[in-house]
């Protein structure tokens, strides 16, 4: 009897583990100190037109500044939220500030964008 409750808590453990979310960016030291990355390193940027929990940056815009997208059936989590632009796809947002990447940057941890027309920066942990 023993053996089967181990057996069923290993199953219930590993199940909850499998369902357990991580936060949608990763954080990596930088030449503009710790910023948000996606999955392959490349800096997280807010936008200063952006509303909160609105992208406000479409067609050229979104060619040179790519939304940080959102899988499909993304759930927010925490400071984590999903927006949904005008086309009716979906991107990430931390403190309801929609997160893009940038077009000019070549490698993980390129912050060149920081700054960029005086409304790009780059996306810090709190």
């Amino acid at each position: 009897m023993k053996i089967i409750a181990i057996g069923i808590a290993a199953g219930l453990l590993a199940a909850a583990s499998a369902f357990a979310m991580d936060d949608p960016a990763k954080t990596m030291k930088t030449s503009a100190g710790e910023v948000y990355t996606d999955a392959k390193g490349m800096t997280l940027y807010v936008y200063d037109k952006d509303e909160a929990g609105k992208s406000n940056c479409y067609d050229k815009c979104a060619t040179n500044w790519p939304p940080f997208k959102a899988e499909a059936g993304a759930m927010a989590m925490g400071e984590w939220t999903v927006v949904t632009r005008t086309d009716g796809t979906a991107m990430w947002a931390y403190d309801g500030k929609p997160l893009y990447t940038y077009i000019k940057d070549q490698k993980a941890g390129d912050v060149t964008g920081d700054g960029a027309g005086g409304a790009w920066h780059v996306a810090k942990p709190d």
